[in-house]
C-alpha cells in the first residue's frame, strides 16, 4: 500500500492533480502560523491519502508535475520500505533508512527555498 499527504496550499495555481486509485483518508486545516515562512499561508489543508497501485513513478511525477516551485514545497509518501519525496520538477526516491539518499532529499530541498525546519517528512 501506498500512503502519503499533499498540503493542498503546494499545489500550483491550474494544476490538475488525478492520479488513479488515490482515496483520501482524511482533510485537515491547520493553522501553521508560528512555523509558516513569509511567502506561506498560515492555515494549511492536508490531504492524507492512500492507493493498492504499484505505479510509484506515475504517483511521483504527478506531484513533481503539480507541486508549486516557489517555497520548495514537496508532497512525500512511502510504498512498503521505499520513501519517495517530490518537489516541483524532481523527485527521489530512496530506501528507509538510506541517510545518503534522505540527505540528497533534504539538500535539494534547502536548494530550492524549503524552510529548514519543514524537511522533517517521516522515515
Amino acid at each position: 500500500m501506498i500512503t502519503g499527504y499533499v498540503i493542498g496550499e503546494s499545489l500550483r495555481p491550474g494544476a490538475v492533480f488525478e492520479p488513479r486509485g488515490l482515496r483520501l483518508r482524511k482533510i485537515s486545516r491547520v493553522d501553521v502560523g508560528a512555523s509558516a515562512t513569509d511567502g506561506q499561508p498560515r492555515l494549511w489543508t492536508l490531504v492524507e491519502w492512500e492507493s493498492d497501485g504499484d505505479d510509484i513513478s506515475g504517483l511521483a511525477n504527478a506531484f513533481a508535475d503539480a507541486l508549486e516551485p516557489e517555497n520548495g514545497w514537496y508532497a512525500d509518501f512511502t510504498a512498503g520500505d521505499e520513501r519517495v519525496v517530490a518537489f516541483a520538477g524532481k523527485v527521489f526516491r530512496y530506501r528507509r533508512g538510506d541517510e545518503a539518499g534522505r540527505a540528497e532529499a533534504i539538500a535539494y530541498g534547502r536548494s530550492v527555498g524549503t524552510p529548514e525546519h519543514q524537511l522533517d517528512w517521516g522515515e
